[in-house]
């Protein structure tokens, strides 16, 4: 889920950058600090929108430069377990396919595809069920549900498991096909 969070901190500003507007200074610094880095409270960090600070900043003896309170806001991206997303598959390999879900890819396993028998052909970039020919492709649209998450710290990807064994998930094509089945009506017996 995409969010916007208010956090607050406090920004260093060094002597050099004195003579430069301290809005854009704390903007530069906060950015430099957050953006493209995971967090355990606030998910994958996209970007600092905006700062408020404290235009009265806090000098330390040994050190010329100048500390200020800031608030401010991030746009993050925190992925919930059990959330339905929808992605676009980036990548086929030998065991599953990699998902774009926002700013991060998750893991599709093999056995989370569907109950069918597949065969994963790398080099075409391409998973296919053997009874059923539904095929998934670098490119295909789907909707998925996630049921692992494992955020790392700082700058490491993370890890985040999805699935698509359940109705109504898997790719696009294939809900679309599964819902005018889903919705036809069976006919009701006569009273005699």
């Amino acid at each position: 889920m995409f969010q916007i969070e208010k956090r607050n901190d406090v920004v260093r500003v060094s002597p050099d950058k004195f003579g430069s507007k301290l809005k854009k200074v704390a903007l530069e610094v906060l950015r430099s600090k957050y953006e493209s880095t995971i967090n355990s409270d606030m998910g994958y960090i996209i970007q600092v929108i905006d700062v408020d600070l404290d235009p009265v900043g806090k000098i330390i003896p040994g050190d010329g430069a100048r500390y200020h309170k800031v608030n401010f806001s991030v746009l993050s991206f925190f992925p919930l377990l059990q959330e339905i997303v929808e992605g676009e598959i980036v990548e086929i390999t030998d065991f599953g396919a990699f998902i774009r879900i926002g700013p991060t890819d998750a893991l599709l396993h093999l056995s989370q595809i569907t109950d069918d028998y597949l065969t994963s052909d790398v080099k075409q970039g391409i998973i296919q069920a053997s009874q059923s020919q539904r095929t998934l492709k670098v490119g295909s649209k789907v909707r998925v549900r996630i049921t692992a998450v494992s955020l790392g710290r700082g700058a490491s990807m993370g890890k985040i498991g999805v699935t698509c064994r359940q109705p109504f998930l898997g790719a696009l094509e294939w809900i679309a096909d599964d819902i005018p089945k889903s919705t036809e009506k069976v006919e009701k017996p006569k009273k005699e």
